[in-house]
């Protein structure tokens, strides 16, 4: 009992903790802005995890879903004069919606025919939406109102979302949907033959997941108040959810958010600098080739073979199960919270 209960007494002290920043330094607004924008990103790591890590199903098109998500809350709050905190739910079920439409058939695929496949999702999703010039503003984008919340109720919202992502994260784990996902993810045929219904627990992980990149898609735009097919839709997106995971340790509770908390200064030091910003995919690719070689359990594996954190891959629990094998994970520093 000690052991299910700890990951969410950690979660809630630090959420906890990191909550009462605006309230001490609530003139801060340079940390408020990168603390709430860096919560998106956990959120985001968090969500991929439970498809690409649980379920072992390395998807490259989350863009898709906070594109749709994004352009949600951009199209009833700047068109429409909605309340943007209204249309996040919307924004998440619509994000839903699409992962269901994509995952019915691509699900069919195995490996990297499904990775290729959703490639192909995100990018068409990202030209489709620039061609509808009468509902996105194509290459133009959405200019929303800025009459938002303060800083601090964004740092607030985005640390909501991202701890309700990881105790969702931390309940599928430890429950028998959890061990549903580990088992497809270990042998999807051996699972089938046991009365397991992979297509079922692939499409609902999807959904769930596309549900939580589609609310922070929606903070996200509101936070900007703008929206544009490129920045919403682009592959840099897809790219960085998985290298958030990769960088962290895929399948495992705590790596997507370290991985977050290392790429997103990472990136933003990257396009603040104009000779950086057209070789950024190229830094991150050759990042991800080089921890995939060399410590594919990422960071946490990497601390797991140092001895400061401990090995828990043994126990064959869905949120510390070595990484899938389709990217060449599973090294013996997998496999920790």
């Amino acid at each position: 009992m000690r052991r299910l209960r700890e990951p969410y007494v950690i979660g809630i002290a630090i959420a906890v903790l990191a909550a009462l920043y605006p309230v001490v330094r609530p003139d801060d607004l340079t940390t408020l802005s990168l603390g709430f924008l860096t919560f998106v990103f956990i959120t985001q790591a968090i969500a991929w995890n439970l498809v690409g890590g649980f379920a072992g199903q390395i998807s490259f098109g989350f863009a898709a879903f906070f594109g749709t998500g994004a352009y949600v809350t951009a199209i009833l709050w700047g068109k429409n004069g909605w309340d943007p905190v209204m249309t996040l739910p919307l924004a998440g079920l619509a994000a839903m919606i699409v992962a269901l439409v994509v995952g019915l058939p691509t699900f069919r695929l195995q490996a990297q025919y499904f990775a290729i496949a959703t490639i192909g999702v995100g990018e068409g999703a990202r030209v489709i939406a620039i061609n509808l010039d009468n509902v996105t503003g194509g290459a133009s984008g959405l200019i929303l109102p800025f009459d938002v919340p303060s800083k601090s109720w964004f740092y607030w919202a985005g640390l909501i979302l991202a701890t309700i992502t990881f105790l969702a994260s931390v309940w599928i784990s430890r429950h028998r949907f959890g061990l549903a996902l580990f088992a497809l993810r270990m042998d999807q045929s051996a699972a089938e033959s046991l009365g397991v219904p992979t297509a079922v627990f692939k499409n609902v992980v999807h959904m769930i997941a596309a549900f939580f990149v589609g609310v922070s898609a929606g903070l996200y735009v509101t936070y900007l108040s703008y929206a544009h097919p490129d920045q919403v839709f682009g592959f840099d997106l897809s790219i960085g959810m998985v290298l958030m995971n990769v960088i962290g340790g895929i399948g495992t509770l705590w790596g997507p958010i370290l991985g977050a908390l290392i790429y997103f200064p990472v990136r933003q030091i990257l396009l603040a600098d104009p000779n950086l910003v057209a070789v950024n995919l190229l830094i991150f690719g050759m990042l991800l080739i080089f921890i995939i070689l060399f410590e594919p359990g990422g960071l946490l594996g990497l601390l797991a073979r140092l001895g400061i954190v401990a090995r828990t891959g043994v126990r064959l629990r869905p949120g510390a199960a070595p990484p899938p094998a389709e990217l060449g994970t599973g090294g013996e520093g997998a496999g920790v919270e």
